[in-house]
């Protein structure tokens, strides 16, 4: 049993489809099922049930992947950890994240001082957020950098950032010359919001309802970035976590009376899985970082 067959079976079982794995894997389709073939006959089992052109991985495929999955991920922890006997300059950090824009300077930040990391990002949508967690849990990702609101045993956590909720007004808007607003004030207001089911939208909806009002949803995105382009083109209010001194010059970011709510960023990483020094650097990184970001402090490496 040869290690390419391993690496091979898990393209083909995780595509279910023999064309597609061989392109994946930049081979010709009839090598990639030879190999697959001398694997099945090592074994003395079929892995996958053929019906015409269509693949399935039967109850024996199954619990091989299961098991190919696990030495392959021990495989890579240990190149990993023998290129770091090789210095940080040469490490590799796999990142997943749902909120990159907050990241972006961050990484910037660290390549600076370490040119030579390179970083394999795995972006996935805010309302995909439980994604990170399972990323985290199969080896798919060294960090994870987000709120996070479903927990998994052993994934370990550090929050970085916090940052206030304001309301966002468009310039021109009547509150938009105020510093200042509550809740009340604002009951009537046409609001963009996130889609159902997104975090944020029901970080949003607990606002409202502790303050007792019903807001009127004009308009539902996914992407921050949208959320602010339409509060910039005027269609209505919303929520959106920030810094005053960081306010964009087409809406006003006022702070809400009466209202505490914070949104909070963390690190996350599998406790049971081993972490490169480029990623440990990188985690301690995030912190001195934002830490930084916050009390306008130089930011010092040690």
């Amino acid at each position: 049993m040869e290690l390419l067959q391993l690496q091979y079976f898990r393209t083909a079982a995780q595509l279910e489809h023999m064309t597609k794995a061989a392109e994946q894997l930049h081979i010709a389709q009839p090598a990639l099922s030879k190999t697959i073939s001398r694997l099945e006959e090592d074994l003395g089992v079929p892995l996958f049930d053929r019906v015409n052109r269509q693949i399935r991985l039967n109850a024996f495929g199954k619990a091989f992947l299961a098991k190919v999955e696990a030495a392959l991920s021990s495989l890579e922890e240990g190149r990993q950890e023998v290129m770091d006997m090789a210095g940080l300059e040469r490490g590799v950090v796999s990142i997943a994240t749902s909120t990159l824009d907050r990241l972006s300077p961050a990484l910037a930040a660290f390549r600076e001082q370490y040119p030579e990391v390179s970083f394999r990002i795995n972006q996935i949508t805010p309302a995909e957020t439980h994604t990170i967690g399972e990323l985290l849990e199969q080896g798919g990702a060294d960090l994870g950098f987000g709120p996070m609101y479903s927990y998994r045993q052993g994934i370990q956590e550090l929050p970085v950032l916090q940052t206030e909720v304001f309301l966002a007004v468009p310039r021109g808007h009547r509150f938009a010359h105020q510093d200042s607003v509550t809740l009340e004030e604002i009951a009537d207001e046409p609001f963009i919001e996130y889609k159902l089911g997104h975090p944020f939208r029901q970080v949003n909806d607990e606002i409202s309802r502790r303050a007792g009002i019903q807001r009127t949803v004009v308009c539902e995105v996914e992407e921050p970035s949208a959320l602010s382009s339409l509060v910039q083109a005027g269609l209505g209010l919303a929520f959106i976590p920030g810094n005053k001194e960081d306010e964009a010059l087409q809406y006003r970011l006022l702070h809400i009376e009466g209202s505490v709510s914070r949104r909070t960023f963390s690190v996350f990483w599998n406790e049971a899985r081993y972490l490169s020094e480029a990623a440990r650097e990188f985690q301690r990184f995030l912190a001195l970082y934002f830490a930084y970001k916050s009390s306008r402090r130089p930011l010092i490496s040690e």
